[in-house]
């Protein structure tokens, strides 16, 4: 109960400065850019020794014109774990590209990220293959891939469903690697530009 009160408090945080940020956009860089934030709450799978995750993962949008009924964009975004669960918790901060489509309220995304990520190992460190060495933490870059779903509400406000696969390097691996699986459920705040309102797309 405690941990859910924590993730919720600190998506309230995140999200409740979008509406006095918006207050003072720009309407003329709205004009060529759509921009957007979001949180959420997100269960990692972390790929050892079966251990999970509950974080919280935030970040934007910077969304470009459309080409041919897709809307690209580039995305920002980290996660940050508020239950280390019993085996390693996962941090990340990762950025790419982003290609969305737009059908009525629905709009699905497929997306692409690059960045760098830190595991913590519990209880006193995970061992190496062989055994000998005892590791506390690693450090590498992270590759991932995924998609979602983002259902409009209302022509700010959005419900996101999200799932990733991402890959973190590590010593603690017979093959150096290790492969995440996050899922995320959150808010997006849409700041407004050219994209269509609620309304426009039905």
């Amino acid at each position: 109960m405690k941990t859910a009160v924590r993730a919720l408090t600190l998506l309230c945080f995140v999200l409740l400065p979008c509406s006095l940020v918006h207050a003072q956009a720009m309407p003329t860089a709205s004009r060529f850019f759509n921009i957007s934030a979001f949180g959420g709450v997100t269960g990692t799978y972390t790929g050892l020794a079966g251990g999970k995750n509950l974080g919280i993962t935030a970040g934007g949008d910077i969304g470009f014109k459309p080409f041919h009924s897709f809307y690209p964009s580039v995305e920002v975004r980290g996660t940050y774990p508020i239950d280390d669960g019993e085996v390693a918790s996962q941090k990340n901060i990762l950025f790419g590209p982003k290609i969305e489509r737009f059908y009525g309220n629905f709009r699905p995304y497929v997306d692409f990220f690059y960045g760098r990520g830190k595991i913590d190992y519990l209880h006193g460190g995970y061992p190496n293959p062989a055994g000998t060495l005892l590791y506390l933490d690693s450090v590498s870059n992270v590759f991932g891939a995924g998609g979602g779903l983002d259902i409009t509400v209302t022509d700010h406000f959005a419900i996101k469903l999200d799932g990733q696969f991402q890959r973190y390097g590590t010593p603690v691996t017979t093959s150096g690697s290790l492969y995440s699986k996050p899922f995320t459920i959150g808010v997006v705040y849409r700041f407004g530009g050219f994209f269509p309102s609620k309304a426009e797309i039905h």
